[in-house]
């Protein structure tokens, strides 16, 4: 399945491992840097994918190593505007996708990203997210942990009680600078997470292209 993700923003903060270690599935291994868990939440736009020509979407994540040594991501929940894309990804995938009222803005030189979960889900369950993107990162201005947060080409989740995966194929991140403006969100109390602390580290990406192959049994 070949998407476009477009105005993408990784924001990311640090956990002690033990606080995710219970949310993690045991037959996959807690991935850190440093000693220290990151959950992630990433507000995006998707495109191209076949049918549903565009819907805004929030992951709030984790990361992981399957049973193969697998760097990888695990996701806590996914918001996603589509009805549709919701109940595709629920059934195909096996992910925790909630249908959600979904807008991304922009705002002068800031972008808007604001959620709020639909019926039948919980409605307190939201995001009111601004960002302003800034400048490009040369590569070499990017550090291993920027490289840890980003650079994932697999996805596990579990079908059946068994845990599956599936590959992710994308060129190297087009990454930017970026601050936030304001932030407000419900997720991770949605999700059973203590709340984020502190400044999250922030990553930009206008666009890229993406393949995400079939989900297979392990």
């Amino acid at each position: 399945m070949r998407q476009i993700w477009r105005r993408l923003t990784f924001l990311h903060w640090p956990f002690a491992p033990d606080l995710i270690r219970p949310l993690v599935p045991r037959a996959l291994d807690l991935d850190t840097f440093d000693g220290v868990a990151w959950i992630g939440l990433v507000p995006f736009e998707i495109h191209g994918t076949p049918l549903l020509p565009y819907f805004p979407e929030t992951n709030l994540r984790t990361y992981v190593v399957g049973p193969e040594g697998r760097p990888a991501v695990w996701f806590f929940s996914l918001e996603a505007a589509s009805l549709a894309a919701v109940m595709g990804a629920r059934t195909a995938y096996h992910l925790p996708y909630f249908w959600a009222g979904m807008r991304v803005l922009s705002e002068n030189s800031a972008i808007r990203y604001r959620s709020r979960r639909r019926w039948p889900h919980d409605s307190t369950a939201m995001t009111d997210i601004v960002v302003e993107p800034g400048e490009r990162f040369a590569p070499s201005e990017l550090d291993a942990r920027a490289h840890f947060l980003t650079d994932r080409f697999c996805l596990y989740t579990l079908a059946r009680g068994r845990v599956a995966g599936a590959a992710i194929e994308h060129p190297p991140w087009p990454l930017a600078r970026a601050r936030v403006v304001a932030l407000k969100e419900t997720l991770f109390k949605s999700a059973g997470l203590p709340a984020p602390t502190g400044d999250a580290l922030v990553h930009y990406s206008a666009e890229l292209a993406v393949n995400i192959g079939p989900l297979e049994l392990h």
